[in-house]
């Protein structure tokens, strides 16, 4: 495994060489061939009944990727036809988020992923390394891009705070039991992405991210209301009394609560009246774990 890992780390870093411009004619041909390849690979390691199979094609998907990143204007092409990651733009368009799942045979998930800059100079980009099984207290973790608390992010919040941060939306595939879905903090200290950041408040804690665990056969709303400020969740509970501490048997009891944005921080509210919510829906990624 520390072999697949350096070698991962090892051609992510090679993203580093390339100057990052608009894209001609030439490169847009280029990036098309390319955004082909990439869009068989990543079927083959969603779709391949073999372990083994998947993960080599995770590996040629991530050289592909690398040969790509590096034409001029890559951060302008979208790659918006590779339907088996996801690609999410921060809403000053100061960087972009690349990241995407391969499932492990015994029901667990490895994520993979890259944050691309916006870069006129050189082109910067930080490899991902999913860490999720060495974070035991996820919520009280502040990580950099090298043990990152794994997710496929599907919503960039950047709220006008003092100390400018990005508030991220998260699905977190589990195991065969239980998923999981995140709302995590992204800032940059010294250039260098930061994950985690005391900045939820509620129920007598301060949380560095939140993590939602529930069955994996139920499904979560997670989504952000703009123009409120305000992100809304279902409120989960388990099926049962006895299983309150068995987080694979909880799910949506059909009540709500939020997180709302004041003075630089999120401030858990319980028992949200939907009524008075908006219906602004925002993108959610689709549940991976059904096949195309």
């Amino acid at each position: 495994m520390k072999k697949h890992l350096f070698a991962i780390i090892f051609l992510l870093s090679a993203f580093s060489t390339s100057a990052q411009q608009k894209f001609d004619a030439v490169s847009l041909k280029q990036l098309q061939a390319y955004q082909d390849s990439l869009k068989t690979l990543g079927n083959k390691f969603i779709t391949n009944d073999n372990e083994p199979e998947r993960r080599n094609a995770t590996y040629a998907f991530i050289k592909m990727l690398v040969k790509a990143l590096k034409t001029p204007g890559s951060y302008q092409y979208p790659f918006d036809s590779i339907k088996n990651i996801s690609i999410v733009n921060a809403p000053d368009n100061h960087f972009r988020i690349m990241a995407w799942h391969m499932l492990n045979d015994d029901g667990s998930y490895q994520y993979y992923g890259a944050i691309q800059m916006n870069s006129n100079g050189g082109l910067q980009l930080f490899p991902l390394q999913d860490y999720s099984a060495g974070i035991t207290n996820p919520e009280d973790t502040i990580a950099d891009n090298q043990k990152w608390y794994g997710a496929q992010y599907y919503k960039i919040i950047q709220p006008d705070a003092a100390t400018p941060y990005y508030t991220l939306l998260g699905w977190k595939g589990n195991n065969s039991q239980s998923t999981k879905k995140v709302i995590d903090v992204l800032t940059f200290a010294n250039g260098k992405p930061v994950f985690g950041m005391p900045v939820f408040y509620g129920n007598n804690k301060t949380r560095n991210r939140v993590v939602f665990e529930y069955s994996s056969q139920a499904s979560m709303m997670l989504r952000y209301i703009a123009g409120s400020q305000l992100i809304i969740f279902d409120h989960l509970s388990p099926a049962e009394a006895k299983t309150k501490n068995k987080p694979e048997s909880y799910g949506p009891d059909m009540s709500y609560s939020g997180y709302r944005y004041k003075q630089g921080h999120w401030v858990f509210i319980d028992n949200l009246d939907m009524r008075n919510i908006p219906d602004a829906r925002d993108e959610q990624l689709t549940d991976p774990k059904a096949k195309p």
